[in-house]
């Protein structure tokens, strides 16, 4: 039986970079919250009390951070490119989403200032434009700018019909 071809010819999810795993998370909460607790400890037991909630407070602080920051990273951008059309379809961090699409004929990639850190890539198609992977760093949009142009270019040479 012949293996089924997929009608993509780019299909990509783009997503925020989290170095520090979620188990890693725990342990790195773990190992401040138990040195914040010892040395509440020791202010305590010198007659300084009220520095025990401030490491406490501290400890909290340490963790909405860490939750906003991995809360954030459900951001991502599916981008697709067939034969008939590019699609890209954002999902923000609440789970809402926005979808564009475009016609490949019509389409560039264009990367600007790509050495820079506020590097833009951006599609753009008949006066319109959007901004891919604001989220990444400069060498990743650097890196997925030339597989989008030569998808495009697949796109383009294809015959529509097939």
């Amino acid at each position: 039986m012949p293996a089924k071809r997929s009608p993509f010819l780019l299909d990509a999810v783009l997503s925020p970079h989290r170095s520090l795993p979620p188990r890693g998370f725990l342990v790195l909460l773990g190992a401040f919250g138990a040195v914040s607790f010892v040395t509440g400890i020791v202010f305590a037991t010198m007659g300084a009390w009220p520095v025990l909630g401030f490491f406490g407070l501290d400890v909290v602080l340490f963790y909405l951070a860490f939750r906003s920051s991995y809360r954030s990273a459900r951001r991502c951008e599916i981008v697709r490119v067939t034969r008939q059309q590019v699609t890209v379809r954002r999902v923000e961090q609440n789970g809402r989403q926005r979808v564009w699409s475009f016609e490949p004929a019509w389409t560039r990639v264009n990367l600007v200032r790509a050495a820079d850190h506020d590097s833009e890539l951006i599609l753009a198609s008949r006066g319109e434009a959007l901004s891919l992977g604001t989220f990444l760093p400069p060498d990743e949009r650097v890196a997925f700018a030339p597989v989008l142009r030569q998808a495009l270019r697949d796109a383009q040479t294809y015959p529509r019909s097939a």
